[in-house]
């Protein structure tokens, strides 16, 4: 497709193209961007979706000059040829000239009119009780839009509305020919009907002499190739894309009133930067940096993902724990996902039981051969040392865990040298038999704790219960600045037989035993250690 040609030059060729064209529905500027990314070749712009997009009723209650409006927006946003559900035209023949031209001045590639009179009111309400325009007037309308427009290329497509008015198959046919003869570019035939029949009825009679479109909202069931074999031009998906933001939106609505925390829905909408995305808009950069939690582009993750986890039976036989599935997927590919949704792509995934299961793509890889006789540190150790070092902060989790986006958030906020993330509801791993990481802190969860810096103490597994304050996660952030000094202090632990043994907590104790103040950030939950079968099955209910 030449750059330089025209919209409507496209629109005219998805109209006489010998196979079956789709548009999809979009009301505005972003779902028209969405429509387009999705493959689609032109976009229905429809009186319903327009109108409700502002809450009122499909009864012309938006103003023509509104829809404009809102079509500039749409042209701007896409490079796709736009279809105007253009009502009746807004008026008589001298509104339909007008709006013509405006739709040209726009770039939109063609217009739509339907023989009702003006207001019009939604096809499906109350059809039957609805009154169908003169055939006469209703044809110079066409007669003066083809007059009007500048663009050989720009097309007037007929809206025949007799099924819908309940005046059958014969009056149809005679407003069809009356309308070609006029200069419609096309016939939009429409039907309320569950089945197909009305529309199949009248393309057979009327043949080849003009494109035929069809919007099957009402017979959505009947099987694509029915309109194909028929020999339909155009099938317009008509409110698709809203119908379906309405029930996402309410349940995020009634989520946030029931629940009252953004928590609760964080992971199920899209994130800030998406929109940026869609937007396109030159500034997004600066918008990043402004409202997205501030990460250099070279930070690097490193997932410990060695241990076999022989808790877990048959299920670790042939492959270790990381690459067990969830959903249908690795635990690792969640993992790289949730780090991958935050902005961070320099994931280095330390394997160690069956290396070669673990082979995920868009991902580094470092091996500790020794996994059987070392611990977690040494992992560490053969992470850091592996190749593609970066000049950023370094980020460490764990291969087992499941966890929502809005963690990593939390991690990077702070500007400390060190920061973990403390889950405050340990009692939890209690109540679970597992060993787990267990911390003392500067202070205990609380409200207060929100408004307050808090500073590890001691990390250790064996913690007792009276000292505890919540359970480390596994997640850690270095800043960069901060990282020759965690090398240098995992060089030191690992140099002796007992640190190549050694858990990560004794190296976070090891660090403030050494001076450095690590930051603690609390959260209630929102992850899931994955040490058991029962662990797997909750995993899959957790994602």
């Amino acid at each position: 497709m030449p750059a330089t040609e025209r919209r409507s030059t496209r629109f005219r060729r998805l109209l006489q193209s010998p196979e079956l064209e789709f548009l999809l529905e979009a009301h505005n500027g972003i779902s028209a961007r969405i429509a387009e990314e999705a493959g689609f070749k032109g976009l229905w712009a429809g009186g319903l979706c327009l109108s409700a997009q502002y809450g009122v009723r499909d009864s012309n209650e938006a103003s023509w000059t509104q829809v404009l409006e809102m079509l500039e927006f749409m042209a701007d946003a896409t490079t796709l040829p736009i279809l105007l559900d253009g009502d009746t035209g807004y008026g008589n023949f001298n509104n339909v000239r007008r709006l013509v031209r405006k739709l040209e001045e726009r770039g939109v590639a063609a217009v739509c009119i339907e023989d009702k009179l003006y207001p019009k009111t939604n096809s499906f309400i109350g059809g039957e009780r609805q009154q169908l325009a003169e055939i006469d007037e209703f044809c110079s309308r066409i007669r003066a839009g083809k007059d009007a427009q500048r663009d050989d290329d720009f097309c007037l497509i007929t809206r025949i509305e007799a099924f819908i008015a309940g005046w059958g198959l014969g009056e149809a046919l005679r407003r069809a020919e009356a309308y070609h003869a006029a200069g419609s570019d096309g016939i939009l035939i429409h039907s309320a009907l569950a089945s197909p029949r009305e529309v199949l009825a009248f393309k057979r009679e009327w043949g080849e002499r003009s494109p035929v479109l069809i919007v099957p909202t009402k017979y959505y069931s009947t099987p694509t190739d029915v309109f194909r074999e028929a020999g339909f031009a155009i099938a317009i998906w008509a409110n698709q894309l809203l119908r379906a933001a309405i029930p996402a939106m309410q349940q995020c609505a009634a989520t946030l009133a029931r629940e009252q925390t953004l928590v609760a829905v964080e992971d199920r909408i899209a994130p800030v930067a998406e929109i940026f995305r869609l937007q396109g808009a030159s500034e997004l950069e600066a918008a990043e940096e402004r409202y997205l939690p501030r990460r250099d582009r070279d930070d690097r993750v490193i997932v410990l993902a060695a241990s076999r986890g022989s808790a877990l039976g048959e299920l670790t036989a042939d492959r270790p724990k990381t690459m067990v599935e969830v959903r249908g997927q690795p635990l690792l590919a969640h993992i790289a996902s949730a780090w991958n949704a935050a902005g961070l792509k320099h994931l280095t995934v330390v394997r160690g039981y069956l290396p070669a299961a673990v082979d995920l793509p868009g991902l580094r890889y470092a091996d500790n051969a020794d996994y059987a006789d070392t611990g977690e540190l040494w992992s560490l150790a053969c992470g850091l040392a592996a190749p593609g070092q970066t000049s950023g902060d370094l980020y460490v989790c764990y291969g087992d865990v499941i966890f929502r986006r809005h963690l990593i958030d939390l991690l990077s906020e702070p500007a400390d040298d060190f920061t973990i993330v403390v889950d405050a509801d340990w009692r939890e791993s209690v109540n679970r038999g597992r060993a787990a990481d267990y911390v003392r802190c500067s202070e205990g969860h609380s409200r207060q704790a929100y408004y307050r810096e808090i500073w590890l103490e001691r990390c250790d597994a064996g913690l007792p219960e009276a000292e505890c304050h919540g359970e480390w996660m596994g997640f850690l952030r270095v800043r960069a600045a901060a990282v020759p000094r965690l090398r240098a202090l995992v060089t030191t632990l690992t140099a002796a037989p007992a640190g190549r043994r050694a858990a990560l907590s004794e190296m976070l104790t090891a660090l403030v035993a050494a001076g450095e103040k690590i930051r603690v950030i609390y959260t209630t939950g929102h992850w899931l250690d994955v040490d058991s079968v029962a662990d797997v099955l909750n995993a899959g209910r957790f994602a």
